[in-house]
């Protein structure tokens, strides 16, 4: 079932108390000044996505795109060393990704200092690829690109292959060879999954892979220990009708990191793209990270879906979740929808204005037992902060309507 919003805001719109709130000012040590084995790990759903296939790709081939530039100030700000970026467009040569590390974050951008990652990773996903399959049951299959009738018949909604892919950039060494990844694992082969009875045919039963974008555990060396990257996209739990066949495909996509740490015996059932089968190990460290498109109060999540990370006993999470001040401050002056949530205005990650379903926290950082939570924060700076131009009003979006979430951890 879909949550409600019905129940009064727990906290004041105009009250910072108690929270663990982290202006743009107040971000802690660089990464070079960082002590020991402290890591920062952030996601960030950039919005770096293009209408069309190859664009994203000539935006960046001059230096002076402004909503790139801004984007890679936002990550310079923070600098993270181990960073999901979410809806960054992928392309089979990796030149999108090749120029924004190249003209972008390695050049300081308004003042902020420049930031290198020596590391990488990206794959294709499953947004933009058509299934040749009436998945709507409007039209017939669609399967030329470039329209919402072909992305409503792809295995996740894209108007292209590649649009809204996903990328990991980290100063510390990936073990490539060791990556798993589950584009291709099958919604129907999760057990009690929550597909809707009743809307696909038999025929896109068979075939509808379950991440709307794809699944991945990039295992990142940290010295002498590994923390695995859990990263992943689903698919926003609205644009659907009655059936709630993205809501269930939501929190079904968040389920799989769920059952995927839960132990042997939860995660057997799973495959990875190279026929891998199981989940996690028992023990190993894991960060899991992305704009899960989920809040655990508010918003349209099917069954509060989040909650199956946020109260896994797997987990260890802060004493306070990322917050901020910027995102308190459009709570309150945007008013409307937001007035009548549930959850912490200072938790926000997302600007989705005054109308349903208002601002909402779904970009999650979210790190395991054997790693010590330390600071934390949401990047929203407040209306007097010089640095608000990279966020703007929810009106004016510079560089996207998701804010930077980062979380520092120590390997313990």
């Amino acid at each position: 079932m879909k949550q409600s919003r019905a129940l009064p805001r727990r906290a004041a719109l105009t009250s910072l108390a108690g929270a663990a709130l982290a202006g743009a000012t107040a971000l802690t040590a660089s990464a070079s000044e960082r002590q020991g084995r402290t890591v920062r790990f952030a996601t960030f759903n950039a919005s770096l996505n293009r209408s069309a296939q190859g664009a994203l790709v000539r935006d960046l081939s001059t230096p002076d795109n402004t909503q790139a530039r801004n984007a890679a100030e936002t990550i310079q700000r923070v600098d993270p060393d181990v960073l999901l970026i979410n809806e960054f467009d992928y392309d089979d040569e990796g030149a999108a990704v090749r120029l924004f590390l190249r003209d972008y974050l390695a050049v300081g951008q308004s003042g902020a200092r420049a930031v290198r990652y020596p590391y990488r990773f990206t794959r294709p996903v499953n947004t933009g690829v058509a299934t040749g399959v009436d998945l709507d049951g409007k039209n017939g299959a669609v399967t030329a690109p470039g329209s919402d009738a072909y992305g409503q018949d792809a295995y996740g909604y894209g108007w292209f292959p590649g649009q809204y892919g996903m990328v990991v950039l980290s100063k510390y060494p990936i073990d490539t060879r060791a990556v798993r990844t589950f584009q291709h694992f099958l919604w129907k082969d999760m057990p009690g999954n929550v597909m809707p009875e009743g809307y696909y045919s038999d025929e896109a039963r068979a075939i509808l892979r379950l991440s709307s974008k794809s699944h991945w555990d990039v295992p990142v060396r940290i010295g002498r220990d590994t923390v695995h990257f859990l990263v992943s996209h689903p698919t926003p739990p609205t644009f659907d009708g009655p059936e709630d066949r993205n809501g269930r495909r939501n929190h079904d996509e968040i389920r799989l990191w769920a059952d995927y740490i839960g132990g042997r015996r939860r995660g057997a059932y799973l495959y990875d793209d190279r026929g891998r089968r199981g989940g996690l190990r028992p023990g190993a460290r894991f960060v899991i990270a992305g704009d899960l498109n989920a809040d655990p109060y508010d918003g349209d999540s099917y069954d509060h879906a989040v909650r199956q990370l946020l109260e896994h006993p797997a987990v260890n999470l802060p004493a306070e979740p990322p917050a901020s001040r910027g995102g308190v401050e459009a709570a309150r002056l945007q008013g409307g929808a937001n007035a009548s949530h549930i959850g912490d205005p200072a938790y926000d990650t997302a600007d989705f204005g005054d109308t349903a379903p208002g601002n909402l926290r779904v970009d999650h950082v979210i790190p395991s037992r054997g790693l010590a939570p330390g600071a934390n924060g949401v990047f929203w700076p407040t209306p007097g902060d010089p640095l608000y131009r990279l966020v703007g009003d929810g009106t004016t979006v510079p560089t996207s309507d998701h804010r930077l979430v980062w979380q520092d951890v120590r390997v313990v």
